[in-house]
């Protein structure tokens, strides 16, 4: 038998964008738990390929103007949205995944770091956190700033906030019976 609870969180589980965070920040305690959860995933042979770098408070800013300056072309607007998203966002994760080249295929290190993002997202649900995975195409851009080496890669940002109320949205599933063959 399926947890009836297991598989409420798994459904509630969703995006919460920053334009919907207030701005205030989340304790450190509470990220180092989010992150011990999704420490938890699996992996193949045990490569657990992901790894994190947190921004917060003014690190943010630091984040953003390399954003801005690894995008030299970038519009006026793009660069007003980083400021304003960074700025109602408690805690930046930028999700890293070490390649272990000799031991698994690169697609299963990167479907075991998303799991590893999935626990952060399952996390967080019903409580007054909300979350976003980005996935920007300028990440890569980012490898120097983030000191990563030639195996590392950075798969995008995991934004985590605070929300007053989460609104209430009605998202329709396909119908899963239709997805799958016996």
């Amino acid at each position: 038998m399926i947890n009836k609870l297991n598989s409420k969180i798994i459904q509630s589980r969703r995006s919460t964008y920053p334009r919907d965070f207030n701005g205030n920040r989340i304790k450190d305690s509470v990220i180092k738990e989010i992150l011990e959860n999704a420490n938890h995933a699996p992996s193949h042979r045990m490569t657990q390929p992901w790894f994190f770098k947190i921004f917060c408070d003014h690190k943010k800013i630091s984040l953003a103007n390399a954003i801005i300056n690894t995008n030299p072309h970038s519009s006026e607007s793009f660069k007003k949205k980083i400021f304003e998203n960074f700025e109602q966002t408690s805690h930046l994760i930028c999700i890293c995944m070490k390649r272990h080249k000799t031991i698994v295929p690169e697609w299963e290190e990167i479907a075991a770091t998303s799991m590893s993002v999935q626990n952060i997202w399952l996390s967080i649900v019903n409580s007054e956190i909300g979350g976003y995975w980005s996935t920007p195409k300028y990440a890569e851009n980012l490898n120097e700033f983030l000191k990563l080496s030639t195996d590392e890669r950075c798969l995008g940002f995991f934004y985590l906030g605070i929300v007053n109320s989460f609104s209430i949205r009605d998202i329709s599933r396909n119908n899963v019976n239709d997805k799958t063959t016996w």
